[in-house]
């Protein structure tokens, strides 16, 4: 009976003790439960307000096309219709002397005094497009919101999965890389290690039909913009340098192809910018070279010698530029992937073997390395759009292991 005693005692406290742990167990379901529900309540109306933001923003964007459509519009389709009555009236004075009988005197020369007047008459104003199409510039802003957007979500996302963010940021790379000095941005890290490179164009080189958005972007446009006089400012040659000068240790950066043909390369500080057009573009000297976009196949210049390359187009071109090895390697990027699409650099070739652009690399390249470079890019077709980087951090941690 003892036993039995005892025995039920400990099941009473056994019970008791189950009681308690199983109240502080539901309570901690209903705990678990009103936080979700609290918390995915702030993230859903977070959510809604950021897609208000957005839809605010494509609303805006949206607008801003609009306006500058019709702004310009107008003024064109004015002179459209200014043009096609001129076009009528001529005809028509014309097909009118065509049809005067050749005996009658006096109605030939009015006839032929009304033509006259109409082909007098003074021409419509030339077309001024101040704005020269400005609103095709939203896809370089809304492109630049979605790439942030992008990478924020997938730091977060990484962040709220416990595993930690691989590397820095964009922003802490930039810091961690270089750090203010008097002249400018000076590398952190010794020569002999890659550098994200940044870079911003210099206006005063740019060319008239170039139109720059800030310090990353350019566009070729029809109207000549009226910058002020330069003497480092090109003139015969749609092209414009970045501020930056190189003349050590190793440099990386990535520019965005977004439309038509684009030269991106290098070019000697010294260069004079009132040289031909033959002469000025890039690669067709020895003072510059460059990896060409022509609209079908990627091209290498230097020297006035070229070197097609077989391989797809790519939005993005990764320049990693290496004094010590004197060395220029371009590379095609996606998704955080390097493609190989041509390496200038002095290289002893198998007996036998000849490729001229090869033997001009062999016997003048080298030399390019003695100045001091400059960032270069030549828009060469009507339209032709570019962006400097932002880099992707991926693709310098993979020249770092190389």
């Amino acid at each position: 009976q003892a036993q039995q005693a005892k025995f039920l005692s400990d099941a009473e406290n056994e019970l008791e003790e189950l009681a308690v742990t199983i109240a502080q167990a539901k309570k901690m379901v209903e705990l678990i439960k009103g936080a979700a529900t609290k918390e995915r309540e702030r993230v859903e109306k977070l959510f809604a307000e950021a897609s208000e933001v957005l839809a605010t923003f494509q609303k805006e964007v949206a607008g801003f096309i609009e306006d500058g459509e019709r702004s310009m519009l107008g003024e064109a389709e004015a002179d459209l219709r200014w043009k096609e009555e001129r076009r009528a009236k001529l005809a028509q004075c014309k097909h009118n002397l065509e049809n005067v009988p050749s005996t009658d005197t006096i109605y030939f020369l009015q006839e032929f005094q009304a033509l006259k007047v109409a082909m007098e008459e003074n021409l419509s104003p030339a077309l001024s497009f101040q704005n020269e199409l400005n609103f095709t510039k939203c896809t370089q802003a809304v492109g630049a919101v979605k790439d942030v957007l992008s990478a924020a979500c997938k730091k977060q996302w990484d962040h709220l999965q416990g595993k930690g963010i691989d590397g820095l940021s964009f922003q802490e790379m930039e810091e961690g890389l270089y750090s203010p000095s008097p002249s400018g941005w000076s590398p952190r890290h010794p020569p002999s290690s890659p550098l994200a490179f940044i870079i911003d164009l210099d206006s005063d080189t740019a060319d008239k039909f170039i139109q720059l958005f800030g310090t990353k972007g350019a566009k070729r446009v029809l109207c000549p913009i009226p910058y002020p006089e330069s003497p480092t400012r090109f003139i015969n040659c749609e092209q414009v340098l970045g501020v930056n000068l190189m003349n050590r240790g190793n440099y990386y950066w990535e520019v965005e192809l977004i439309d038509g043909w684009v030269s991106i390369g290098v070019i000697a500080e010294d260069f004079d910018p009132r040289e031909s057009y033959n002469r000025g573009r890039l690669g067709r000297n020895e003072k510059s070279c460059c990896l060409q976009w022509n609209g079908q196949n990627y091209v290498a210049w230097f020297g006035g010698f070229e070197s097609v390359i077989q391989q797809p187009f790519f939005h993005t071109i990764g320049v990693f530029l290496e004094y010590s090895e004197k060395a220029l390697t371009f590379y095609g990027v996606k998704d955080s992937k390097m493609t190989c699409l041509q390496q200038l650099k002095v290289s002893h070739f198998a007996k036998g073997q000849f490729d001229p652009f090869q033997n001009k690399i062999n016997h003048q390249f080298a030399s390019l390395f003695l100045c001091k470079l400059k960032p270069a890019f030549f828009l060469e077709s009507v339209d032709a759009h570019l962006q400097i980087g932002p880099l992707k951090k991926d693709c310098v941690s993979v020249l770092k292991r190389r």
